[in-house]
């Protein structure tokens, strides 16, 4: 962790630049009817989890390239998300990844009292064979033609539960990379199929208050077919395996050009909109860090999301996923779990009433300048005070890189070896 003195002090020599800042956006504010403390208050109420994985650094398809202070295990990977939560006050919670994270539950309890962190959904494995288990997932897991390497696959969800209830979570999240390569390698039909029955035992095994998240992918590493591809199918399968069954909407895993917050808007409807994993995409799936190639996209998802946000039994759970290449992987999610936390307040800012008005006389032109006039406005003197009277960094990167925190964890932490394949 960094020394809270510190941060103190990194605050000293912003808190009057801050202040006046926060004091003119205010009055601007202050003339289009808005209140800013009332903005500020849900900036500080907000919060999204982080990736445990997402704090080491990732890769292409061709090799990955470590860098320095390289988490060596989940205990590691909880300090590193501390820091990160100490710096923002956004991020209380992290998500696991299983077995990439498998440790005593007492230990992982600990660790996170000391962080000052709490569990998010946990997040099962078949994409990968791991050394002791004694079926591969090169032909599938979930929905293998193999019933006894579907089988394999089960009792792996069922464990990533068991432990998930010990540390606090709620949910499961599903992703598989099952699939074809080739036309008629699979029965398109069959494969779903067994994914279903698949699923509808994992499910029976959820605790009472616990929800499933069925993510899908349109591709990677199945190229020709994806089982889970798109939300229709995602959605397909949480009607088809109950109440406590939703979909999780991952930003980078859709087409090109796909409207993604359409997609959002329609599984509210449903009541079948889980929660998120946010990252951004200029090509596919790139899992850039989020708001770097599109924030207005970012924008349009929390407009959606801040319309419905009274709909009833809207409980969502917020999630980064990202893989950083070039960054240090702290600094890249410092960033985007502000950003994530920045559209939300701009999504905060609409105009709801004016803009039902301009919807209801049908005046397109004046719809989309209400949202723009939301989206231009530079929130950032509300993020930053948000953060300072939470005990967090006015300048959250500034302050890391001050602390020395990466050279310090580098000292501690053996340089991990490159290799190829680095894709996470």
């Amino acid at each position: 962790m960094i020394d809270a003195s510190l941060i103190e002090g990194e605050n000293a020599t912003r808190n009057a630049d801050l202040a006046s800042d926060y004091d003119a956006l205010g009055e601007r504010l202050s003339r289009r009817g808005v209140d800013i403390e009332t903005l500020t208050d849900r900036a500080m109420r907000f919060g999204v989890a982080v990736p445990s994985w997402g704090t080491g650094t990732g890769g292409t398809r061709f090799a990955r390239f470590p860098g320095k202070g390289e988490p060596r295990g989940i205990m590691d990977k909880l300090d590193d998300c501390g820091v990160i939560h100490q710096l923002t006050k956004a991020t209380p919670r992290v998500s696991l990844h299983i077995p990439w994270d498998k440790a005593d539950p007492a230990d992982l309890l600990a660790k996170a009292a000391l962080t000052g962190l709490g569990f998010d959904a946990m997040n099962s494995n078949t994409f990968q064979d791991q050394p002791e288990q004694a079926r591969s997932y090169k032909f599938g897991s979930l929905s293998h033609t193999d019933a006894a390497t579907r089988q394999q696959a089960v009792e792996h969800n069922l464990e990533c539960i068991e432990i998930g209830q010990a540390i606090g979570s709620k949910a499961l999240t599903v992703w598989i990379g099952d699939g074809s390569n080739f036309p008629g390698q699979t029965s398109l039909s069959r494969q779903f199929d067994r994914y279903l029955d698949s699923m509808r035992q994992v499910y029976a095994g959820l605790p009472e208050d616990w929800r499933i998240f069925s993510e899908h992918k349109i591709y990677e590493p199945a190229f020709y077919s994806t089982v889970v591809q798109d939300w229709g199918t995602s959605l397909m399968t949480a009607q088809e395996l109950g109440d406590k069954a939703q979909c999780l909407v991952d930003l980078g895993h859709h087409a090109p050009n796909v409207n993604i917050e359409m997609i959002v808007s329609r599984l509210i409807r449903a009541g079948k909109l889980g929660g998120f994993h946010f990252n951004d995409s200029k090509y596919g799936d790139d899992d850039l860090d989020s708001g770097t190639i599109d924030p207005f996209r970012l924008f349009l998802v929390f407009n959606e999301l801040v319309e419905l946000e009274d709909t009833p039994g809207l409980n969502l759970s917020h999630m980064i996923d990202q893989s950083h290449n070039v960054t240090d992987p702290i600094e890249s999610l410092i960033v985007s779990a502000c950003e994530i936390q920045r559209a939300y307040v701009q999504a905060s800012l609409v105009d709801r009433v004016v803009l039902e008005g301009y919807r209801q006389d049908n005046d397109a032109l004046m719809a989309a300048a209400t949202l723009r006039a939301a989206f231009r406005t530079d929130v950032e003197p509300i993020l930053a005070m948000a953060r300072a009277r939470a005990g967090a960094a006015i300048d959250p990167v500034a302050t890391y890189r001050t602390s020395g925190y990466r050279a310090r964890v580098a000292g501690q932490r053996p340089q991990s070896a490159a290799g190829g394949g680095g894709i996470v």
